[in-house]
């Protein structure tokens, strides 16, 4: 009755009774304490009680603090994810926010570190004599295969996918690893369990036989959990695999050395883009490595522990003959095999070339529809669609054979040698390793009745309930090793797959290590060929104020390791600032080529090429050709490459970019187009000229010292042009301009004329007003004249010409005339 009425109470009776319980004990710990020390009772009370005011405030201090501090997180949050931005730090680290649940949370990024590039540099670009096929570096052209070269490579990815013993990937593999030993031992259990059900129901012992089923599906639900969890630490183990390798990649491949640029104008080692490797082939890999680390790894334990439990039960002739079993599948599997690997390798780059091709219309679809170019395109990707489907019907061919050879062998071969060694206790039990003893000892808790019956009875029911029992236990066993066999078997072909996609992904890094490090040397035994990427030595000095080339060589370059094209010999001139140069010229002299040698596109093969750096106001900012417009806001278009929160950083306002717009002549796109944050194809909603123009609205955002514009205002009108340039020059930007319009001499205090002379490759540097640029501009207009002067003589040829077309000629020396 006390504890109904205690439970019948309500919680704030006993929080109050608990309260006072507390009180007490505090009141009691003071007097003990007031009793030792020397302090008064009142001023111990007034002690406390501050002690305790001040524990209160400061607490509430802190969680007010606390929740300031998150609410402000959780709005930093929803406003990066709606404008999908991140936070930059000084060590280089990024935090990106990403929507979770009703919330938001940070994701820190960690840039890879030089030192870490530096270290991983010689597994790539110095792979060991046993694990190259053939020379150079890196070994692109390796046969994908199981062989040392395979294990070469993914043992130098098993270094960036797990970097420390102490990392998240060392932990899940622990764990994965933890699951499948607790699978092999669940498999144990149910062997010996099956064969106690199958002996109970024999000799109709049903209350054993009920109390084994639910043991059965006691040990089914644990089993159940273990497999799904073997699986969902599997995918994590991929994702984290796949994480590493991409984050790695990504700093290799957008960095400071232009990599996402070399690589496929200059180096070549990747085909035809980068895209197919780490979209794709990155994601196979991953798969395929975490799933071998199951698919491997569990069936080798349950061999070892199903054997071991096989040997004691069926002695040493069963374990003898199942591992000449073993060896004689395995050779038998490994020699009829094809090369897996090689066609899975072969497979992955023509999916790529595939892909490839339909990026390549998307990207220029427009010029594609102009020039009515669609059946013509039509039959391109048919053609590379028909390439890889005849090859992968080759490999499906290939698999039919060979599928039907592994089934026969790992699934009815080995169930019926499975038949023959359980059967060994049954009929040879002397070479079966089970005795008389044994059967008995193993059927002693056989039930009471039966213990009751006669003493013949009770020796033939422990012998045959032994047997029994042993036998199923032996079946599930083989069972269980057949399976974990036919794993076996079949994770060889799982590794050729596995070693065309580590031969693809290993390719990728090597190459991109490559271009990091510029790392390219001549063929060995020979010279390297002439304005090869391992014949630059040129110099590039960067924080110099101006632009400035001494004798550099103007050369298109070729993909490694072949010579480039030479364009001009020599080219040598300084622009210093308020030096406003134009550099002009017919087409195919070299003009983007100066802008590509200073920007670091291009190498400088010989000379010194000095240049500002790309770091603010104080350095030099390229407009290319085709203007690029990014995804994103209208904002970021004005501010590309800086984010809102880089333009935030330098105390810039919308105003600022309004006011920008307007010296661009686009002050009315924000009204037009919804204001700052709409979110558009910028590509398709500006026009050409809007978007030249927003390129200049760029240049007079960033106020750079020095400015290259390659044919920036070519869709813009001359009055308009005009003042754009006069902008710029304001605002104390010295320009260098490539174009061939004469009109824009007059924003400009030098030229820079290339294409002269007969060969191509003279060039003329002058100063614009000087008596010399007068004069050359006078022999130009000789030149022009004396043309002029012989227009009539061309034209009374023409007119000879279309008699001469005119008249037939006949056999016989006659001649008709036209009609």
């Amino acid at each position: 009755m006390a504890a109904q009425s205690t439970l019948r109470r309500s919680p704030a009776d006993r929080f109050s009774e608990l309260f006072d319980r507390f009180y007490e004990r505090l009141t009691a710990r003071l007097d003990t304490f007031q009793r030792r020390s020397p302090l008064r009772k009142r001023t111990t009370q007034l002690l406390a009680t501050l002690a305790l005011s001040f524990t209160i405030i400061t607490s509430g201090y802190g969680g007010y603090r606390l929740y300031r501090r998150r609410k402000t997180e959780r709005d930093l949050g929803r406003k990066l994810v709606r404008r999908n931005s991140a936070l930059r730090s000084k060590d280089g680290s990024r935090t990106i926010y990403v929507p979770y649940k009703d919330r938001t949370t940070g994701v820190s990024i960690y840039p890879t570190k030089n030192t870490t590039f530096d270290a991983h540099r010689r597994l790539f670009l110095n792979p060991p004599r046993e694990a190259r096929m053939e020379d150079g570096v890196p070994p692109a052209n390796i046969r994908p295969g199981l062989n040392m070269a395979f294990l070469y490579q993914f043992g130098a990815l098993m270094r960036i996918m797990i970097p420390r013993a102490g990392s998240k990937e060392s932990g899940l593999l622990l764990t994965h690893a933890v699951f499948l030993l607790l699978r092999t031992y669940l498999s144990l259990v149910v062997a010996r369990m099956d064969g106690e059900i199958v002996r109970d129901l024999v000799a109709g012992q049903g209350r054993a036989f009920l109390l084994g089923i639910g043991k059965w599906l006691s040990i089914g639900a644990i089993s159940s959990y273990t497999n799904s969890m073997i699986k969902f630490l599997q995918s994590k183990i991929s994702i984290a695999f796949r994480t590493r390798l991409t984050r790695y990649i990504h700093d290799l491949y957008l960095n400071n050395s232009l990599a996402y640029y070399k690589l496929h104008n200059l180096d070549g080692g990747v085909g035809h883009g980068a895209d197919q490797f780490i979209t794709q082939d990155l994601t196979l890999f991953c798969d395929s490595a975490a799933s071998l680390y199951s698919s491997l790894g569990k069936p080798l334990v349950d061999l070892v522990t199903f054997n071991f439990q096989l040997y004691r039960s069926l002695g040493p002739l069963a374990l003898s003959a199942l591992l000449i079993n073993y060896f004689a599948t395995a050779t038998l599997l490994r020699k009829l095999s094809p090369p897996f690997g090689k066609m899975k390798a072969v497979e992955g780059r023509k999916e790529g070339e595939f892909r490839a091709m339909h990026a390549r219309l998307i990207a220029n679809a427009e010029e594609v529809a102009f020039y009515a170019g669609g059946p013509t395109e039509h039959t391109l990707l048919d053609q590379g669609f028909r390439e890889l489907r005849k090859w992968m019907e080759s490999i499906y061919r290939i698999k039919v054979g060979y599928n039907m050879l592994e089934d026969f062998v790992l699934k009815y071969s080995w169930s019926a040698f499975g038949y023959l060694i359980t059967s060994l206790p049954v009929f040879l039990p002397a070479l079966g390793g089970l005795t008389d003893s044994n059967l008995g000892t193993s059927a002693a808790n056989f039930d009471s009745k039966v213990s009751a019956a006669s003493p013949e009875l009770v020796k033939n029911s422990d012998r045959s309930g032994g047997r029994m029992r042993q036998f199923i236990t032996n079946k599930r066993l083989m069972l269980s090793l057949a399976d974990a066999g036919g794993r076996m078997m079949y994770s060889i072909k799982d590794l050729s797959e596995l070693a065309g996609y580590t031969s693809r992904v290993y390719t990728l890094i090597s190459t991109l290590h490559r271009v990091h490090a510029n790392a390219y040397y001549p063929p060995r035994g020979s010279y390297p060929d002439l304005f090869s990427l391992s014949d630059v030595q040129g110099t590039v000095h960067k924080g110099f104020d101006g632009v400035r080339l001494e004798n550099v060589p103007v050369a298109a370059p070729s993909l490694y390791p072949n010579g480039g094209e030479e364009l001009i010999d020599n080219l040598s001139f300084i622009v210093g600032p308020g030096d406003h140069l134009l550099i002009t010229g017919p087409n195919g002299a070299g003009k983007s080529a100066v802008a590509r040698i200073v920007a670091g596109l291009w190498p400088t093969y010989r000379g010194l090429t000095s240049r500002p750096r790309n770091d603010g106001q104080d350095g030099i900012m390229f407009l290319p050709q085709r203007p690029y417009l990014s995804p994103g806001t209208l904002r970021d278009q004005v501010i590309y490459p800086h984010t809102e929160l880089d333009m935030q950083a330098a105390g810039r306002r919308e105003s600022e970019l309004q006011a920008v717009l307007e010296q661009a002549r686009l002050g009315y796109l924000p009204e037009r187009e919804g204001g700052w944050d709409t979110r558009k194809m910028w590509k398709d909603v500006l026009s050409g000229g809007e978007k030249q123009r927003m390129g200049i609205a760029r240049l007079l955002y960033h106020e750079p010292r020095f400015a290259f514009i390659d044919e920036g205002t070519s869709a813009v009108s001359s009055d308009v042009e005009g003042l754009l340039y006069e902008t710029a020059k304001g605002k104390g930007i010295t320009l260098i301009t490539i174009s061939t319009r004469a009109s824009l001499k007059r924003y400009h205090s030098y030229t820079l004329t290339l294409g002269l002379g007969e060969e191509a490759s003279e060039y003329e540097f002058l100063r614009i007003g000087t008596a010399s640029e007068k004069d050359s501009v006078e022999k130009e207009l000789l030149e022009l004249r004396e043309r002029l002067s012989q227009v009539e003589g061309w034209q009374r040829r023409r007119r000879e010409v279309e008699e001469e077309l005119g008249r037939v000629w006949i056999s016989g020396g006659e001649e008709e005339e036209g009609i």
